[in-house]
């Protein structure tokens, strides 16, 4: 127990001195497997760790559950997004399993294996670069997590094929687990918003999902999915995922040291893991040429693709249970893939705006489905973000003035259209959104965006254009709010203290004070 704990503490020392470098901090803690690993065998200390292999288990059911929480059937049946996935398995699948059968000589079988699990892409850090970025609800956003769900139910379905566990029949209780919905949404509606609806996600998981699926020779695993799955429509499903992320984070710490613990990387491991990774462009190229196939815009087969460009947590699962003599090399490829795909992603909008004058000629001369306004119509008022700010300011104005809204979040976008605004698609980051752009008889623009560096995009572009209205923008902090206005906004109010003038007007106007 105390060894244990010592490394639990080393694994986070290596976390936070690679995430100050400005990587995953799995990086470090699969370092510190190795490490460890390195200094039992030099120091003879004890082997046990038994506690590890718990917490291991216990993340990889969390995750599993939080991405059955993500399940949305309808955007997972879009062409871009089931297409997408499965050509990009399949052709990874064949393109990397030639590679590995030359250069490495496993059976045909292993070969398949290898690169079928090389497939798939990182769900962690995938997420959380999307979400660092405010863009996991964007179209391209939308599409990677698309993708990354179908890839992670492909993974399940490797992972069942690949244990050999043979189900009894009381596995057939597994079709009436659907009718057990409505409790459930009961359960979650009662648990509250504190740590009762934590110990409730962590119950379906590893209790009813996990143990439960078990006993009837299943998967744990698939039991943590169809139990995520079966919150998945409730209204607080991504509330309950997003309680449960940090608590799954520490789990998969366990994961990552217990792949580290398995043993030290040999030549052919190394070997093994830089060869991948200079195949890691050829996925990135694959992407973008699938997504560009099923009509998306290069803007948007770029970001996604670029966000996809990574191997997998997912690979290690598979391996675990498949592979188990490719743990290490595998392990060390993603550990370099994210070393790659981390600090790329940071610069993703810059990138594609040096190489868009050789990606757009690449684009399909049809309708896009990220299709965006070239157009304003009548509108005398702008709003771009549709999000609580904007969409107060617009009900505030619809009923005055001619208005449009723009949004990147397309299920917002339906939204408000089924309400009868006018409410488009539109990326503020997007330079081609820009360059087509008429601006027609606008006079005034209200920034509602959620993220800083679109309000300045936006800010710039605008002026650049040559628009001399009104710019007038929300923002959370006085730094931000000062680059607004330097880059060319008329007035920036700061929310919180705008929410705390507005009480405090509301008291005095109550009370009769002096204005």
């Amino acid at each position: 127990m105390i060894l244990e704990a010592v490394w639990i503490g080393f694994a986070f020392s290596l976390g936070m001195l690679v995430r100050l470098c400005g990587l995953p901090p799995l990086i470090g803690y699969l370092a510190a497997g190795f490490a460890i690993t390195a200094s039992t065998e030099t120091l003879q200390l004890p082997q046990g760790h038994a506690i590890i292999e718990h917490v291991a288990h216990l993340g990889v059911l969390l995750l599993l559950f939080t991405v059955g929480l993500k399940l949305n059937v309808r955007s997972l049946l879009k062409p871009e997004v089931l297409g997408g996935s499965v050509l990009h398995f399949a052709l990874s699948a064949l393109l990397y399993a030639p590679v590995i059968w030359l250069a490495f000589d496993p059976s045909w079988y292993h070969a398949l294996m290898l690169g079928a699990a090389l497939a798939f892409s990182s769900t962690v850090l995938a997420a959380k670069v999307l979400e660092g970025k405010r863009e996991i609800r964007a179209f391209h956003g939308r599409v990677a997590v698309g993708i990354l769900v179908v890839q992670d139910l492909i993974a399940m379905a490797m992972l069942s094929f690949s244990s050999g566990v043979t189900p009894s029949y009381w596995a057939l209780l597994v079709l009436a687990v659907p009718l057990l919905r409505p409790l459930l949404f009961k359960l979650l509606d009662l648990t509250g918003h504190d740590d009762l609806q934590i110990l409730f996600g962590v119950l379906l998981a590893v209790v009813a999902g996990g143990m439960g699926f078990q006993v009837v020779g299943l998967s744990a695993e698939l039991g943590a999915l169809v139990f995520g799955a079966l919150l998945a429509k409730h209204p607080r499903a991504g509330e309950l995922s997003k309680t449960l992320w940090s608590l799954k984070e520490f789990f998969l710490v366990g994961f990552f040291l217990k792949i580290g613990l398995g043993g030290l990387p040999d030549q052919t491991a190394w070997l093994f893991a830089v060869l991948m990774t200079v195949l890691l462009p050829l996925k990135a190229a694959l992407f973008f040429t699938l997504l560009v196939l099923f009509k998306l815009r290069a803007r948007s087969a770029f970001l996604s693709g670029l966000t996809l460009s990574n191997y997998s947590e997912f690979a290690l699962i598979v391996a675990s249970v498949a592979l188990p003599q490719f743990l290490i090399p595998l392990a060390l490829t993603v550990a370099l893939s994210f070393v790659i795909s981390a600090p790329l992603n940071r610069y993703a909008h810059p990138l594609y705006e040096r190489l868009a004058s050789r990606l757009i000629p690449l684009e399909r001369n049809i309708h896009h489905p990220d299709e965006q306004p070239v157009t304003l119509g009548d509108a005398e008022v702008m709003i771009m973000g549709m999000g609580r700010t904007g969409g107060a300011a617009y009900d505030y104005l619809k009923h005055k003035t001619h208005l449009v809204g723009l949004d990147s979040d397309p299920a917002r976008v339906r939204q408000f259209q089924e309400r009868g605004d006018n409410v488009l698609f539109a990326d503020a980051e997007d330079q081609v959104f820009w360059q087509g752009l008429d601006l027609g008889r606008v006079k005034a623009v209200i920034l509602c965006l959620s993220d800083s560096e679109a309000k300045l995009i936006a800010t710039q572009k605008l002026r650049a254009a040559g628009f001399a209205g009104l710019i007038v923008s929300h923002s959370m902090q006085q730094d931000e709010a000062s680059k607004i206005m330097a880059a060319g906004a008329d007035h920036t109010y700061l929310t919180m203290s705008e929410a705390g003038l507005g009480l405090a007007e509301r008291v005095r106007q109550h009370i009769s004070l002096p204005g």
